[in-house]
């Protein structure tokens, strides 16, 4: 795919307009086409086209920190913070980018103006071109074994590694003095400044890698804060959304929960009164059974029974193959046993449930009575012959 990299003028003379260097990249980044042409017709010719931009020198503010072993985190806090001291203007207005840790420890950290960034967005999409990266100028410079240097508008450009770049004013004897630091092994873009020096063909300076950091991510984010209001709204319905699912799944757990206790209710009411025909409402219809039963308004003497009997198979399971005899009579159930099984009977803890029922149970020769309690007479009390009885 082929790629546009374009050489930006000052940002605070730019618009779609200014004359700037460009050159086209084939697929093997070497250069295809090189000129000047502006933002403009650049646009017209490759609309939606993604750019690379390199800053001026004069905009290019870049430097290294010696940060310390940190997670990634950390290392962003680290640089903000120590490029504060390195800004003019206040930080709140700068956006910062950094790349990652060498192994000497130096970060590059580089910075530019959000106001001057935001007026770069402005151009470009007015151009019809779309910023696929921002970076200070040396960074358009090739990667090779050694540094490579050039002079572009009184400054001096060093490319130093895939991550790492020099941008300086050139001043009085300065390049003479850094000419000598260097020594061998520098690359000089055009020509170069000693006949030690290798030079490269001016049409290198498009050619470098770029980093894998830029100050373009600056752009994105103040796109995204312009669009905030909207954002939020997203957001909050987002929480509504949320909110609103969660409490559906809350009502529907808590109306399970209902009906599985219904359920268990009605079942335990089923059990207790066998001659309900069908269970609708569980409290109402035990509250019901046991009054009638208090007071002796059931008189069907099968409901009797069979009720009587399924209490007692309920509460007294030591009764299972232990009955000799079932006899009803007069709405009494009596049931006679072997009298050693009456005599293993265990403790009276038993008779609650039956006593809760309303049943009243009372031991007599070789067996019990049982009968629905009269109203107003606690049935879960044995009387004086039941307990003689059992004492026996």
């Amino acid at each position: 795919m082929n790629r546009l990299r374009i050489a930006l003028a000052p940002l605070d003379g730019l618009d779609a307009d200014t004359p700037l260097a460009f050159a086209w990249l084939d697929r093997q980044g070497q250069v295809r086409d090189a000129g000047r042409s502006s933002l403009g017709t650049l646009g017209q010719g490759a609309k939606n086209q993604a750019v690379e931009c390199y800053l001026h020198p004069r905009d290019s503010l870049l430097t290294s920190l010696e940060i310390p072993p940190l997670s990634a985190a950390k290392i962003t806090a680290a640089v903000t913070c120590a490029a504060q001291a390195l800004m003019l203007g206040a930080s709140e207005s700068m956006q910062v980018a950094h790349g990652p840790r060498g192994t000497d420890g130096q970060v590059p950290v580089a910075w530019l103006d959000r106001d001057a960034l935001s007026h770069l967005g402005r151009i470009l999409h007015s151009a019809g071109l779309k910023l696929r990266g921002l970076y200070p100028a040396a960074y358009a410079l090739p990667v090779l074994a050694g540094p490579v240097a050039c002079i572009e508008d009184g400054h001096l450009l060093v490319r130093q590694g895939v991550q790492h770049a020099v941008v300086q004013p050139l001043l009085d004897d300065a390049l003479e003095e850094w000419l000598l630091e260097m020594g061998a092994g520098l690359h000089w873009l055009g020509e170069p400044p000693r006949p030690s020096i290798e030079g490269l063909p001016v049409t290198d300076r498009w050619t470098g890698a770029a980093p894998g950091w830029g100050l373009h991510t600056g752009l994105a984010q103040g796109r995204a804060g312009q669009g905030g209001w909207g954002r939020a709204a997203g957001i909050c319905a987002l929480a509504v959304a949320v909110w609103v699912v969660g409490l559906n799944l809350y009502a529907a757990r808590e109306a399970a929960q209902g009906q599985r206790l219904k359920a268990q209710m009605s079942q335990r009411v089923k059990q207790a009164f066998p001659e309900l025909p069908m269970v609708l409402n569980p409290l109402q219809q035990a509250r019901q059974q046991i009054a009638a039963r208090q007071s002796g308004s059931v008189t069907d003497p099968a409901q009797r029974f069979a009720s009587l009997v399924q209490q007692a198979g309920s509460a007294m399971p030591f009764m299972s193959g232990n009955v000799q005899e079932l006899l009803f009579e007069n709405g009494e159930l009596r049931l006679k046993v072997a009298a050693e099984s009456q005599k293993n009977t265990p403790a009276g803890d038993w008779k609650i449930p039956l006593a809760e029922a309303g049943i009243e149970v009372a031991a007599v020769d070789q067996g019990w009575t049982l009968r629905v309690a009269p109203a107003g007479q606690l049935a879960a009390e044995p009387s004086g012959e039941t307990s003689g009885a059992d004492d026996e």
